[in-house]
């Protein structure tokens, strides 16, 4: 089957605005919040800075080269994990980080040349960085752009090693596999790069990242996991502001298609290994942030927590939809449920307690409670 055969609400590898709207999975949200990110603010810096920032975040997105999506070889294989790996990857989003994170490391000890287990690992601490950075805006709540911080070099050292690991077994053998971890654990660079403002960092991980997610799809067109970026990018292209549009038609830039960028990553939801959850949670946010389509990211959203209830991001965001189509009680209801399913460490928890409480006061008033 070809990406471009399904239909349906999918995955979205979309690479966050300005650092705002990371997002999940494991190249997740996570990476894929950091285009969106960089793609926007761009906009709004010298015209000098704007190749740079608009190259890493096409880069990020994998390039347009649908042709790799085209049909799926009856010899293709899905996506095999270690041993483990999915129970890991269930923690990171029922928001057991701390869990998750030694998980993850028992995994390296099992499987120590393979790169997944240091991808997880990095995932997991994401979403605390995912924390600290995470504003609530324009109704709704995502991260914001930062400083450095003396505690990233410890993640920064998680995901090089996933680079090294990837780089050598692509050494001995190449292999989609190993080409699609490899791509995951540049745009986990790009990603904490882009959130610190270090676009020249950011635009060369995403030039590797690129690269690999390319390989993978021509060795694998089957590899559903892939094929998420190139309906990030169709999706993304097509909600450009006309003075962007203009920029990408002077820089030789392929446009994109929404209608197709959704089908693209309706496989990936559908056919995913490490996608499906982080692509639902960044399509919501796409269909909220960028057409404002509240019902349909409603949708989408809804199962997710529905599956993962002790996810307080995921319940924020619904709470979000809510309070955007006016249903206040229901709108309470799920920022109440964040701070009931906040736990972790403390730093995390008393954003996410602020986050809860300031949704709650934009949509009642005043906060409504405050988390034990």
């Amino acid at each position: 089957m070809s990406c471009s055969d399904q239909t349906g609400g999918g995955w979205r590898v979309v690479v966050g605005k300005a650092a705002a709207e990371l997002p999940h999975s494991i190249w997740f949200v996570s990476v894929c919040a950091e285009i969106r990110l960089g793609m926007r603010w761009i906009l709004t810096v010298p015209l000098r800075d704007f190749m740079l920032r608009f190259l890493w975040a096409l880069f990020l997105l994998c390039g347009s080269v649908p042709r790799l999506c085209g049909a799926t070889p009856s010899s293709a294989g899905s996506l095999k994990l270690p041993d483990g790996s999915e129970a890991i990857v269930e923690h990171i989003y029922s928001w057991q980080l701390d869990r998750a994170i030694t998980e993850a490391k028992e995994l390296q000890r099992q499987f120590p040349e393979h790169p997944l287990g240091y991808l997880l690992e990095a995932e997991a601490v994401w979403w605390k960085i995912w924390c600290a950075a995470a504003e609530f805006r324009y109704g709704m709540s995502l991260p914001r752009r930062r400083e450095k911080r003396e505690s990233d070099q410890a993640h920064l050292e998680v995901v090089n090693m996933a680079v090294a690991l990837a780089d050598a077994s692509l050494k001995t053998r190449e292999s989609a596999e190993m080409h699609l971890y490899a791509g995951m654990a540049d745009a986990q660079l790009a990603r904490i790069y882009a959130l610190r403002g270090e676009f020249r960092n950011a635009a060369r991980a995403g030039v590797a990242a690129r690269a690999h997610f390319q390989h993978a799809l021509e060795l694998d067109p089957a590899l559903a996991d892939a094929c998420a970026g190139l309906g990030l990018y169709d999706y993304y292209v097509d909600t450009l502001s006309t003075m962007a549009r203009m920029l990408r038609f002077v820089m030789g830039i392929p446009g994109g298609s929404k209608a197709e960028g959704i089908r693209l990553l309706q496989r990936a939801i559908a056919e995913g290994v490490l996608t499906p959850t982080a692509a639902r949670f960044e399509l919501a946010i796409s269909f909220h942030k960028y057409d404002q389509r509240y019902e349909d990211a409603l949708v989408v959203i809804t199962p997710l927590t529905e599956r993962f209830p002790q996810n307080p991001v995921f319940q924020l965001a619904r709470g979000d939809l809510y309070a955007k189509l006016g249903r206040k009680p229901q709108a309470i209801a799920a920022y109440q449920a964040a701070l009931a399913a906040n736990s972790g460490d403390e730093e995390c928890r008393k954003k996410i307690e602020q986050l809860a409480n300031e949704s709650l006061a934009a949509v009642n008033g005043t906060a409504t409670r405050q988390a034990k």
